[in-house]
């Protein structure tokens, strides 16, 4: 039976299994669509602003439930049909059926409301997200790897909130150049008789198939994610995988034996070829191995780049401080533009990635120092205080994980007062949450410039611009 939504005096009690007709109003921070009944929400997944549908509840608490789209009544204006066939099963891209224009929109508001709400900035200076070529633009592709109940290998994406794999041939958001690799490997490892990965009894070798390419200079690397190093056939595999593939440089083994949903354990193994793929990025040659983090979209990453250098108009005097600064993908550009760069990075292997890069550039103004953002920056402003003014930053740059910067971070920030800051950040709610506190300190926010990295996922990066009051 199908519940009314109007015309009761009292909210009905639901339950688990109910069907509910609904208009979907909104999109959370998740990406699920949100319907309210009754003035309780609920969220809908693969659902758009604009729909009209009847919704299954398949999770219910007293004031909002989780849904499932049982039946679209009246589509959304800004529903299209997806790019990928299994679209409404995988769990890697889930906004595939609505339109690019009103992802960017959407993705807009999200950051507009975060700063509002979180950050208490009325009116941000937040401009248009910079849009992106929306198919085929992932440089990386880290597929988990299983067995089906013929017995077959499979690669591809588990199924959202679930860990049922999706099995995958061909992705529409991955560079096209990697879509014969995921097809014709799958079948190799079917030959070989290896034994995939079981999460539940933590049994077998295989975990993940991890593919990358460079953009610029197409070459590609392959890494297989194991508990074991010993793969009976390996080294002959991996030769056989490099003469078929011409742009194939390297296959590497990964160890991770631990029981983690972490993808990547902490040793690499080259069994071919080279341990990197060479990337031109904003004119510097990089070299990229298979566990570096790089951003995955590198025509957009460039795109931000060049709007942060514009907005910042070096005059080639500055001192620049780059917190979080991996390889230096941003470190290195930008040292070409100013005085003297550092580096700061808590992962060993990336800052020698970093002073590599460096070398390989003739960059010979910047230095890297190993150590948490946290730990580091906090000793710096205690050392600018006891030498000079010229110490201190003219610029810090700040790219934290998701969860944001450590509270120590903030506190050295405001404590050494750089003239200015480039905040760049994955989480419109932890960049709120910081802007907070600089901003009610010694700091206001001049511009918020939003880039599209992940198209057609709820996710957006932006770069935002402080200066000191």
């Amino acid at each position: 039976m199908i519940s009314q939504k109007f015309g009761q005096s009292q909210p009905p009690q639901w339950q688990q299994g109910q069907l509910l007709e609904m208009a979907i109003a909104d999109l959370s921070n998740s990406g699920d669509g949100v319907g309210r009944w009754e003035g309780r929400v609920v969220f809908v997944p693969n659902a758009v602003p604009g729909d009209r549908a009847l919704v299954r509840l398949v999770r219910v608490k007293p004031q909002y439930a989780h849904g499932k789209l049982h039946q679209l009544l009246e589509a959304s204006p800004h529903r299209v049909q997806p790019e990928c066939s299994v679209s409404d099963k995988c769990g890697g891209y889930e906004w595939q059926f609505i339109d690019y224009n009103y992802q960017l929109q959407v993705k807009r508001e999200q950051i507009v409301d975060a700063i509002e709400r979180i950050g208490g900035i009325e009116n941000p200076p937040v401009d248009a997200v910079l849009a992106s070529t929306s198919w085929g633009y992932r440089n990386k592709a880290t597929f988990p790897l299983g067995v089906s109940a013929s017995g077959q290998v499979q690669a591809g994406y588990y199924q959202k909130g679930t860990h049922r794999l999706v099995n995958l041939d061909q992705c529409p958001i991955q560079d096209a150049r990697l879509n014969p690799l995921l097809a014709e490997v799958k079948q190799d490892l079917q030959q070989r008789g290896w034994p995939t990965y079981n999460e539940t009894t933590h049994q077998g070798k295989l975990r993940h198939l991890a593919l990358r390419i460079g953009r610029r200079t197409g070459e590609m690397l392959l890494t297989l994610v194991t508990t074991d190093w010993q793969l009976p056939g390996i080294s002959e595999q991996a030769e056989a995988w490099l003469s078929r593939y011409p742009q194939l440089v390297g296959v590497a083994l990964n160890w991770n034996g631990d029981r983690t949903n972490v993808i990547f354990g902490t040793e690499t193994r080259c069994v071919a070829g080279r341990p990197y793929i060479r990337e031109i990025f904003a004119g510097l040659e990089f070299q990229i191995r298979p566990t570096t983090f790089f951003q995955v979209n590198t025509e957009q990453a460039e795109a931000l780049l060049q709007v942060i250098m514009q907005e910042l108009n070096l005059q080639g005097n500055e001192l620049l401080l780059d917190a979080y600064c991996g390889i230096g993908t941003l470190t290195l550009p930008l040292a070409k533009r100013v005085w003297q760069a550092i580096g700061l990075e808590v992962q060993s292997e990336s800052v020698e990635q970093a002073k590599l890069n460096a070398t390989l550039n003739g960059i010979e103004n910047v230095s890297f120092q190993t150590g948490a953002v946290e730990d580091l920056l906090p000793r710096m402003a205690i050392a600018a205080d006891h030498n000079s003014e010229e110490s201190v930053p003219d610029i810090v740059l700040l790219d934290p994980p998701r969860k944001g910067c450590d509270p120590a971070v903030i506190n050295a920030l405001l404590h050494s007062t750089p003239n200015r800051i480039v905040y760049v950040s994955c989480n419109p709610s932890t960049l709120a949450r910081d802007l907070k506190l600089l901003c009610q300190a010694r700091y206001r926010l001049t511009r918020v410039q939003p880039a599209d990295f992940f198209p057609q996922t709820p996710h957006v990066e932006c770069a935002a611009f402080l200066s000191a009051c």
